[in-house]
């Protein structure tokens, strides 16, 4: 299993190419970057990422806390101690990139793994050529809503039991409120068993600095500042970051185009992969016009 430290935390992460790349991969197209969301895993993009290898080099990995790139147990001070804001995921990012020589890249990001990247993109702007973000926008502060949110959060987070995987069912049960069309049972296993791994203080720490009235006030700013050229994409039935939200975010910037994937949800990679992988590409080539869809 490919490991590389950062910052004193063993990241997983994997090349998917056209090639059989081992662990001393070197890149020779264009290098495509991969963010999952919170409480999954590099796993549910490797079928978009094997789509595209044609045309890149894509770059896998697990966020700090989560898959396959758990924290120390206990987790020492120093660890502790770089948070869980999402600019330190954003800088985590930067980390990996400089430990594999990579200057370069384009970017897909998905729902909180996108908040990260529109970070990113504004930190270290001379460093991503296009990229994309799936599932992301910018919402409203609510006092008791956000308090009611942590409330579930916690409980959630809390109550995670290692046989919940096993019970028939669960999977499709868990992700009912994410999709709006099928999946495969594979990925939805997975996706529920990268939740149960996560570790609870970033799975917490993430969920505080997500979901808070900083974000609120800080990513309208991170959306407007953007210089990147960048792709904005919703699905219609989205009902962890409603489709208006996405719109709302693209609206503060003309650099960022906005596509709404009709009868989607949460994962319009997964639930509609060739119309994600029609317009993806077509921002990717740098298509002179992108056709809304839905």
């Amino acid at each position: 299993m490919p490991l590389i430290t950062i910052r004193g935390v063993d990241h997983y992460y994997e090349w998917i190419s056209a090639s059989s790349p081992s662990a001393d991969f070197i890149p020779t197209k264009p290098v495509l970057v991969f963010l999952h969301g919170w409480g999954g895993s590099d796993r549910y993009w490797e079928s978009t990422a094997r789509a595209l290898t044609s045309d890149f080099d894509c770059l896998l990995y697990d966020l700090r806390g989560f898959g396959r790139s758990p924290l120390p147990t206990p987790v020492p001070p120093e660890i502790a101690a770089i948070g869980y804001e999402l600019e330190t995921y954003a800088d985590d990012l930067a980390l990996l990139l400089d430990a594999l020589g990579i200057q370069t890249v384009y970017l897909n990001a998905h729902s909180t793994g996108a908040s990260v990247a529109v970070l990113f993109l504004n930190r270290y702007r001379e460093r991503v050529e296009r990229a994309i973000l799936t599932c992301n926008g910018i919402f409203e502060y609510n006092k008791l809503a956000f308090e009611t949110f942590y409330v579930f959060g916690r409980y959630v987070v809390a109550f995670r039991p290692p046989w919940l995987s096993r019970i028939p069912g669960a999977d499709r049960l868990f992700m009912m409120r994410f999709l709006r069309q099928a999946i495969p049972k594979k990925e939805r296993q997975e996706f529920l068993e990268d939740f149960l791994l996560a570790n609870g203080e970033a799975a917490l720490g993430t969920i505080y600095t997500a979901v808070s009235k900083d974000a609120v006030e800080v990513m309208p700013r991170e959306f407007a500042a953007l210089t990147v050229p960048t792709l904005l994409i919703s699905g219609e039935y989205d009902q962890i970051i409603p489709a208006e939200m996405g719109k709302k975010a693209a609206a503060l910037n003309p650099i960022i185009e906005y596509c709404m994937m009709s009868n989607t949800a949460h994962f319009p990679m997964l639930e509609d992969t060739p119309t994600y992988l029609q317009v993806v590409r077509a921002f990717l080539s740098n298509a002179d016009s992108l056709q809304p869809i839905g």
